[in-house]
């Protein structure tokens, strides 16, 4: 009797230690970048849940998710990949993979987890489930002599990866349909420093930014054979070079209601374009240079923030009246925004003042702060099911 009674107790213990059954949709991850640790946060609560350390050097880290949404798989400037347990609140595989990486990307159906990397230069793909490497990819150029730096990572329809080499101006696509063998489409003469790139919602374009020409280099997923093309060349045209304080992240580009909405680099303009011509149908000017364009995810508005010495206010457009409707000083050096799945708050993150904002999107009222060591990247569950997150 004493030994069952002894055993239950075990139970009992071990039940109250560990997490309480719930789900994952409304979980996310802040990035605390000087510190080297994530915190897990609740988006419904506006509540830390708890914080993950030892993920390495997070100065440039980025994040994706499982597919049910219960792991993150953060990406370490530092080379790491880290699996995070989102309900556990703790590491659950750890793997140093290159010198110098900055961001990643998961695959269609949740298997493949792809690193982006600076140096060496090249991709490399992960089974998803134990992190073992599946795929090496060099992004050799130059008759193989060279190794470009690999930016603008996305997963694409039919288990395939894009992303553009800053050095070789090319976009490749490599097929993962067989992880151990993967089939590469490489598409030459995109443009000069590619330095970003991004995925259309429906999977249809890759548009990498260009940072060695005005313009950008856009590519028809399902018309590959067209290859790659120039849009909005020589939008600066005429116009006098300003200096670029902080490149804009691809990534936060936004397609809404037809159109796209697209940084000017190094102006103080957002380019808006119609997506069934990739033709320029309008600027609207902002405060200054935009580095992330993020729409809330019923399309009415864009939120905008900056580079220095503009980083600590954020803008919002109205995509019906073109024009900023609201200029909010979340605090200093805003880094990212992100959105609540439905989009009835959005998240901003204020490096230099150790918080997170949470804005409501229609009256602009701030909602809730909540500390953070030197916050960046803001990552919700609600990624695992987009295409391009």
């Amino acid at each position: 009797m004493k030994r069952l009674l002894a055993l239950l107790a075990a139970l009992l213990l071990a039940a109250c230690a560990s997490p309480g059954l719930r789900g994952t949709g409304d979980l996310g991850l802040v990035i605390e970048r000087a510190s080297g640790s994530v915190l897990v946060v609740d988006t419904t609560a506006r509540a830390i849940l708890g914080r993950v350390e030892g993920l390495g050097d997070l100065s440039h880290a980025s994040a994706v998710f499982s597919r049910d949404g219960r792991f993150a798989y953060v990406f370490g400037r530092d080379g790491g990949l880290t699996q995070v347990d989102l309900l556990e609140r703790k590491i659950a595989g750890r793997i140093i993979q290159a010198g110098n990486s900055i961001g990643g990307a998961i695959s269609q159906d949740g298997r493949l987890v792809a690193a982006q990397n600076y140096q060496p230069g090249g991709v490399k793909v992960f089974d998803a489930g134990t992190l073992e490497l599946l795929a090496d990819i060099p992004a050799a150029w130059d008759d193989g002599k060279k190794l470009s730096k690999v930016v603008g990572l996305a997963d694409v329809p039919g288990n395939k990866f894009a992303f553009a080499l800053f050095d070789a101006g090319e976009i490749w696509v490599a097929d993962l349909a067989e992880p151990r063998q993967p089939k590469l489409a490489k598409f030459r003469g995109a443009g000069s420093q590619p330095y970003d790139g991004m995925v259309t919602p429906d999977g249809r374009y890759f548009i990498a930014g260009l940072f060695g020409e005005d313009g950008l280099a856009l590519l028809d997923l399902w018309r590959p054979e067209q290859g790659a093309r120039k849009i909005l060349a020589n939008y600066g045209k005429g116009q006098e070079k300003l200096p670029v304080f902080k490149m804009p992240h691809l990534r936060g580009w936004t397609v809404a209601g037809g159109r796209a909405y697209l940084p000017a680099i190094g102006k103080h303009e957002v380019l808006v374009v119609d997506t069934a011509t990739w033709q320029e149908v309008g600027r609207i000017p902002v405060k200054g240079q935009p580095v992330f364009i993020m729409a809330r995810p019923d399309g009415r508005q864009i939120w905008v923030n900056f580079a220095f010495p503009d980083y600590g206010q954020v803008q919002v457009i109205d995509t019906l009246e073109q024009k900023v409707v609201q200029t909010l000083a979340p605090g200093k050096a805003v880094l990212h925004m992100e959105f609540t799945p439905r989009g009835e708050a959005v998240w901003i993150s204020a490096r230099d003042d150790n918080r997170v904002v949470v804005y409501d999107t229609a009256s602009f009222a701030r909602l809730a702060e909540l500390p953070a060591q030197s916050p960046s990247g803001i990552f919700f569950t609600s990624r695992a099911a987009r295409i391009g997150f």
